[in-house]
């Protein structure tokens, strides 16, 4: 199941291979801070999309919710219902029951905070999927499952509950997401669980010692931040255990990053099905392709392999491998030949350059620039400027408006903490 916080990380999850994809719209999200939030009339294009694509569309509605708000909530509800939307996540008790009513299925959101087989079995009159909280472990985890199995534990279709849980992306330092810290610091309209969280946990800080006023920075490292969730070398014992569903964080990441860690993910589970998992997983590569996208380091392993929370992030900013420059937009795209035009706005192409190019229905192409011509007559060339008209072959359909990225090195892939 893959995020998309805008279109193009839409495109980008169909492409790469997603079977769901969840999305919020407005401000009952907890993304509800992110400009590029879909709104509640783009749902027909988005399921629509969704479907074409054989995937399915997944409306996040699980903040907290007041009095006030319900009104809307039930609205949209019952245009995710017109729509065609599979489900709706949630986890406040009305949003539950308004979707319910509105003939809506269920996915239990992790805020509910599920640790228990007794949890699953309340929740199962309301839904058919739960999000396991992201603090138990594997064998936890496994219980669970066999427990829903050998109790004949089954959602509102009649089917068994199935389990979902986190499988890569950004971890909170709270249980399972619900923290107050932006609240306390900022006030209500800051709030984590209203999807307005501003991350002040993602900051350094000093200690002061109240009786002599020295002051320590904490080992030089972000002590309520985490580095991301990575399950990917153990991938194989989670789907053993039975989970149905594995959900990628990123629903405030780029188009690239979710096209790189969906088609990873997506290669993996394939690899499981057919046995050759264990063979693909020891070259590294799969590792290697996360590394090159946003991520604050990897905890592999996490809470499921019964890891402690103290594998902090150096910081908060990337330690991707690679980083995007940007270079122009592109202008035309002739489908024939197979190339794209672009107008170049910032610095320089050249010949070899690795590139992404970015747009909102185009979702993530990566490409080399094996061929560059310049000019009316297309001349051959092996750089072109900044103002200048080039063409190079892209290896899949792009569009006009789309951005064009130059990949460059970021950080060492052996300082991209346990790449």
């Amino acid at each position: 199941m893959a995020p998309a916080g805008a279109r193009a990380s839409l495109s980008a999850a169909l492409k790469a291979g997603a079977d769901s994809v969840y999305f919020g719209v407005g401000k009952m999200n907890m993304r509800a801070r992110s400009a590029d939030n879909f709104a509640a009339g783009d749902l027909a294009e988005i399921v629509a999309r969704c479907h074409g694509q054989g995937a399915k569309a997944y409306l996040t509605l699980n903040t907290t919710l007041f009095d006030d708000e319900l009104d809307e909530a039930k609205s949209l509800c019952g245009m995710a219902k017109d729509t065609g939307v599979d489900a709706v996540i949630a986890a406040d008790f009305a949003v539950l029951q308004i979707a319910r009513d509105a003939g809506l299925p269920i996915h239990l959101s992790v805020q509910a905070n599920v640790t228990n087989l007794s949890s699953v079995q309340f929740f199962s009159v309301f839904a058919d999927v739960v999000v396991l909280a992201r603090e138990l472990s594997l064998e936890q985890i496994r219980g669970i499952i066999d427990g829903i199995r050998s109790h004949g534990i089954v959602g509102p279709s009649g089917n068994p509950v199935q389990v979902e849980i986190f499988a890569h992306g950004a971890l909170c330092v709270a249980f399972s997401g619900k923290c107050q810290m932006s609240l306390s610091l900022y006030g209500p309209k800051a709030s984590a669980n209203r999807g307005a969280c501003f991350q002040p946990c993602r900051r350094n800080y000093l200690v002061t010692d109240q009786e002599t006023g020295d002051e320590l920075v904490l080992d030089g490292h972000q002590v309520m931040s985490p580095k991301d969730l990575c399950t990917l070398p153990f991938l194989d014992q989670i789907l053993d255990a039975g989970v149905s569903v594995l959900k990628l964080e990123g629903r405030g990441r780029s188009a690239d990053y979710v096209s790189t860690v969906v088609r990873v993910y997506r290669e993996a589970i394939d690899a499981w099905k057919d046995g050759s998992f264990r063979a693909k997983r020891e070259s590294r590569e799969w590792m290697a392709e996360l590394a090159k996208v946003f991520h604050r380091g990897f905890w592999e392993g996490g809470y499921y392999l019964g890891k402690p929370l103290g594998d902090w992030a150096a910081t908060s900013n990337s330690q991707a491998t690679e980083k995007k420059i940007y270079a122009g937009e592109i202008t035309k795209y002739y489908a024939r030949i197979g190339v794209a035009e672009v107008l170049v706005r910032a610095g320089s192409i050249k010949l070899g350059d690795d590139v992404w190019i970015l747009g909102n229905t185009t979702g993530a192409v990566r490409a080399k620039i094996a061929e560059l011509h310049t000019g009316e007559d297309g001349s051959p060339a092996t750089e072109a400027s900044q103002g200048v008209l080039a063409s190079f072959p892209v290896p899949e359909k792009v569009r006009a408006g789309d951005q064009l990225y130059l990949i460059a090195p970021a950080v060492p892939a052996a300082s991209a903490s346990g790449v």
